[in-house]
């Protein structure tokens, strides 16, 4: 399946680290910067991504509020052929008309979580700041807390990406989200921060800072907002606070560490990646019209003159 969206995967074995909340604010934060998102929730009998999604549909309507949702569907779980088929399918289906899909997977193993980790490009495992989260990732010493093993999740990742390679040559960038991080830093964060520096280095991911442990993300859940919603729904949910504005710039922050291939340095959409498909695909169809190629050479030869979306 040649992928023209960008797939984002929420992945982590362990409940509670904070995936769907991340994945929420990831999927709103790229239809303000102009995308087309797709949301796939996999744990169809919890459905925490699905309900946030359905909360802020309701949240909307009560309030005849215009703020971008993403199209969502969930998958429950069945056989392990039908899984990956209609997971496949829905990835082919939306590469076509998506600019991004996030796909939040269930806190435990499944075909489907399998499957997707496996198409993912960017690959985004949220984790609490703390040994007991670690163990998903890698195995200590209890002495010196100095990595012994990587653990099943890696083993996961791993053979993901070494499936992702075989199918289209593609890698997957994969980020470690230290989630809930404390303010005070404390002999605990400096160990875990030691333990994850090292098996970055052995496993090969990225380990960037996520979203610090604040009251307002509970808040928001039953409405279906997020931080980034808050300056346009002031007639419903009041002013800004100072917190507020913070933690909404560690959402930023965490978009731009990510580094997603169609943001631009200041989070903006960069339009001439669609044109560039567009561009491609006009070019084969009119490869033998001597016309449609003096018309417009230039166009079609530099699509990154298109100017990019800002929003």
């Amino acid at each position: 399946m040649a992928s023209r969206a960008h797939i984002i995967v929420l992945g982590n074995e362990k409940g509670g680290s904070g995936k769907s909340t991340t994945a929420v604010h990831i999927a709103v934060a790229l239809l303000y910067a102009g995308l087309r998102v797709g949301a796939i929730d996999l744990d169809g009998r919890q459905r925490s991504f699905a309900r946030y999604l359905e909360n802020r549909t309701n949240y909307l309507k009560r309030h005849s509020l215009n703020l971008p949702s993403p199209e969502s569907i969930t998958f429950m779980d069945t056989t392990e052929e039908e899984d990956r088929a209609k997971l496949e399918a829905k990835l082919a289906e939306w590469s076509e008309t998506m600019d991004a899909i996030i796909i939040d997977c269930p806190g435990r193993d499944s075909t489907l979580s399998r499957v997707a980790h496996s198409y993912a490009d960017t690959l985004v495992t949220p984790m609490n700041d703390s040994f007991i989260d670690f163990d998903l990732l890698g195995q200590v010493d209890a002495d010196t807390h100095k990595v012994t093993r990587p653990s099943f999740y890696s083993e996961l990742v791993w053979q993901s990406r070494k499936g992702r390679a075989k199918r289209d040559g593609a890698s997957i960038d994969w980020v470690v989200l230290r989630n809930r991080l404390s303010h005070l830093e404390a002999r605990n964060m400096r160990r875990v921060a030691g333990a994850l520096a090292e098996l970055a280095k052995r496993i090969g991911f990225r380990v960037v800072p996520g979203l610090t442990e604040r009251v307002i993300y509970r808040e928001l859940f039953p409405k279906g907002l997020t931080l980034l919603d808050l300056r346009n729904v002031a007639k419903t949910e009041g002013g800004i606070t100072m917190s507020q504005v913070a933690a909404r710039q560690e959402v930023r922050d965490l978009l731009m560490e990510l580094k997603l291939p169609m943001l631009d340095a200041d989070g903006k959409f960069i339009a001439a990646r669609s044109a560039a498909i567009e561009a491609q695909e006009s070019g084969a169809e009119e490869a033998n019209s001597e016309a449609s190629a003096a018309d417009t050479p230039e166009t079609a030869a530099d699509p990154a003159a298109a100017a990019p979306l800002l929003v």
